[in-house]
């Protein structure tokens, strides 16, 4: 496990791209929350101790969507490395169930976007419209 500055660990932090057709489903955190309040984000959240990552993002999506995924068999889409966390992204194109905010304490909304609606949007990680942008385009009708 990686230490940074102040001798905490590093946050481990897994999310899912659910991507249906030319839509992606993004969460509005709450304007409360500590971390990156007010901004749309990938639904996903912390590994827990023990967890392998791809079963904490089934875990995840079931707590925050009411969805049920496959643990991913393969690697991640991307990775993004911050000053104090660790985030690994899946693309998800399939799941039961119809998404729905079930954690209404972290999220105060969940849409679907298209690519042309991204750049007007907050987004939580500066990275996220340029990965967005190139796995949506790909399946426009």
């Amino acid at each position: 496990m990686s230490i940074f500055a102040e001798g905490s660990p590093r946050a481990r932090i897994v999310t899912g791209l659910l991507r249906d057709g030319d839509r992606v489903l993004l969460c509005h955190r709450s304007p409360g929350r500590r971390w990156y309040p007010d901004v749309w984000d990938l639904p996903g959240g912390h590994v827990e101790p023990g967890e392998l990552p791809a079963a904490a993002l089934a875990r995840e999506l079931r707590e925050e969507l009411g969805v049920d995924v496959a643990a991913p068999s393969g690697p991640p889409l991307r990775e993004v490395r911050g000053a104090t966390f660790d985030m690994q992204i899946w693309l998800i194109e399939a799941w039961n169930g119809s998404p729905v905010n079930v954690a209404p304490d972290e999220h105060d909304a969940i849409a679907w976007f298209t690519v042309d609606a991204l750049g007007e949007l907050s987004l939580a990680h500066d990275s996220y419209l340029a990965m967005l942008s190139k796995v949506l385009p790909e399946h426009r009708a």
